[in-house]
């Protein structure tokens, strides 16, 4: 069965401590013998080729410890390195990050470990005073290495902070931006999205305002767009949200976000909001959310807004956009219970008097408190009606299209005792004091017919038989009275 790594290194690093040691051992054994075998060969220790070549021999054997000692403390380094810090560390994310650290931590102990052991062979040199005098050298030195120190402990600084990991995307201004692959003393390696290399040094990158999208966490984009004026709101929002939730690499976690950023000059302005699973891929979901987007604009009719600068020269009304339908409005109005008793004449003027009102779902149409004067019939989408209880709105009832509300406050000029809200895009035709006023002045027949037509829907809704024809005239009688006075009919 074949060793594991962490085995053979253990093996290794035994067979060379137990080397190094053998050589420290018998090396003392053998110094007198070496002693008296050079004092023979070039003569006695009284003549001064024998005294040099025995102090050259006693430097070479203490250069010999020096190195063994040395080989020794390198080799425990390196295994406690590799032993201890890198099989831990190669589990984590913050491997390539930490090796900088553990390196200069090596050194420190090689550095301390050399003075220790060239001290203990060389006790009557001072190599802390031969380094401090050494004025000269030193500013040499730091001259030389000023880039490379700047580097390293900047590195240091980055390390003790850890902004970014490796496999993170960084952006750096005026540099670029990339995919983190290395950091070393030296700088940091980032693999571009143009697949080429960009080494940043540390003592630049400490300088600069660094953007990062950790690897592991949710990252948003932006993507804009812009439609006209004439495309819906609530449709084209719909729609985007609904194509960008089946993108690749879109996550799920988070639901997409689609509003509208500005009121452009050329027509409504957009923003995406999307979070990515792997930012490394936004250049790719970006445009494939792009392209998602046009072809969900193709199948609904949507239009893409564009700079362009168009003359027009009208004499008539301006187009609204959404378009006025005449037959439309008075098809509407005709199948109005409230309106029964008007001719067809008198409904077409009504129709051509109406306004046309548009409101995006969750708007406000009618505030309770709010004074009359208006009726509404709802044209196209639905509202609710919502009274408060406790201080919460609570919805009383539902209305779809062809339903009125707000006719009191039209025929008797009764402030508003409900709030109606609209569920969806919805388009209403409202009906105001001015509208109605004309038609019963030319006609005071039509106040009996409607205050009738009233009477027996207050009844309906206030759930009151409808057979209670006594109360239902009296009801008649005393609304016949509030629509002459708020009208001013005698």
């Amino acid at each position: 069965m074949p060793a594991s790594p962490i085995r053979k290194q253990l093996i290794f690093f035994a067979i060379f401590a137990l080397a190094v040691s053998i050589a420290l051992i018998t090396l003392p054994l053998f110094e007198p013998y070496l002693t008296n075998y050079v004092a023979g060969v070039f003569g006695r220790n009284d003549d001064q080729m024998g005294q040099t070549a025995l102090t050259l021999f006693d430097h070479f054997i203490r250069i010999i410890k020096v190195i063994l000692w040395m080989a020794l403390v390198v080799g425990i380094v390196r295994f406690l390195n590799s032993i201890l810090f890198g099989a831990a560390l190669r589990r984590t994310n913050s491997y390539e990050l930490s090796a900088l650290i553990r390196n200069v931590l090596a050194i420190i102990v090689y550095i301390v470990a050399f003075f220790v052991i060239f001290n203990s062979q060389y006790p009557r040199i001072d190599l802390a005073a031969l380094f401090t005098t050494s004025t000269i050298l030193g500013v040499i030195i730091g001259l030389a290495l000023q880039d490379t120190l700047g580097n390293l402990f900047a590195g240091i600084a980055l390390q003790a902070d850890q902004p970014f990991q490796v496999g993170d995307v960084i952006t750096i201004p005026d540099k670029g931006n990339g995919v983190v692959e290395n950091v070393t003393w030296r700088g940091v390696k980032l693999r571009t999205f143009q697949n080429k290399l960009l080494i940043i040094s540390n003592a630049n990158l400490g300088k600069e305002a660094i953007e990062v999208a950790p690897r592991d966490n949710l990252n948003a984009r932006l993507v804009f767009f812009s439609t006209l004026y004439t495309n819906s709101p609530a449709l084209t929002a719909q729609v985007v949200r609904e194509a960008i939730q089946q993108v690749e690499n879109v996550s799920p976690k988070m639901r997409p976000i689609v509003r509208i950023r500005s009121l452009g000059d050329n027509g409504l302005e957009w923003e995406v909001k999307y979070w990515l699973e792997d930012y490394a891929k936004y250049n790719d979901t970006d445009a494939l959310i792009r392209s998602r987007i046009w072809y969900v604009f193709e199948r609904e009719k949507i239009d893409f807004a564009f700079p362009t600068r168009t003359l027009h020269l009208e004499t008539g009304a301006p187009q609204q956009p959404f378009e006025r339908n005449p037959d439309a409005i008075h098809e509407r109005l005709s199948n109005v219970a409230l309106f029964a008793p008007l001719s067809d004449e008198e409904t077409g003027k009504l129709a051509g008097a109406s306004t046309v009102r548009v409101f995006a779902p969750g708007e406000l149409i009618v505030r309770k408190g709010q004074a009359g004067g208006s009726m509404f019939v709802v044209h196209r989408g639905g509202v609710k009606i919502q009274v408060l209880e406790n201080g919460f709105p609570k919805t009383v009832t539902m209305l779809e299209a062809g339903d009125i509300f707000g006719e009191m406050g039209l025929f008797t000029g009764e402030t508003r005792t409900a709030n109606v809200v609209a569920t969806e895009e919805t388009e209403v035709l409202e009906i105001k004091h001015s509208a109605v006023k004309p038609l019963l002045e030319a006609n005071p027949n039509l106040i009996e017919q409607l205050s009738k037509t009233i009477a027996e829907r207050k009844a309906l809704l206030a759930q009151k038989e409808v057979q209670d024809q006594i109360s239902i005239e009296n009801e008649s009688s005393g609304m016949i009275r509030s629509i002459r006075r708020f009208f001013g009919l005698s």
